[in-house]
């Protein structure tokens, strides 16, 4: 797992572990990137099923639940499959366009 920070965005990269292995692992070290919006890059992996992406999904809701935003990058799964609570995009461009279009968002109140 690697974590880069851009601003107020950190950037969670997983290499090697499984997907279950790296959400236990956000999830104790979540207090270093509560404040941030979280992109977790899954692009170095070869397969992504739609139950890596579930696994995420309480880790999302709590982080959006706190207006903060939470995505998934990945170009291996099927988008058509993610459940719309959670937001799965292909590239890490769309990933911060989704980011800047959220904090747009609740700047106005949406």
């Amino acid at each position: 797992m690697i974590i880069d920070k851009d601003g107020n965005i950190s950037i969670i990269t997983q290499e090697k572990a499984t997907i279950v292995e790296l959400v236990k692992k956000v999830d104790v070290l979540y207090d270093r990137f509560k404040n941030d919006n979280i992109i977790i890059c899954l692009t170095t992996l070869n397969k992504v099923t739609l139950q890596d992406i579930v696994e995420f999904l309480r880790l999302s809701n709590k982080h959006r639940k706190a207006k903060n935003s939470f995505v998934i990058v990945t170009d291996k799964a099927n988008l058509d499959e993610t459940p719309d609570e959670i937001v799965v995009v292909p590239t890490m461009q769309e990933a911060y366009d989704i980011i800047e279009m959220e904090e747009i968002e609740r700047d106005l109140g949406f």
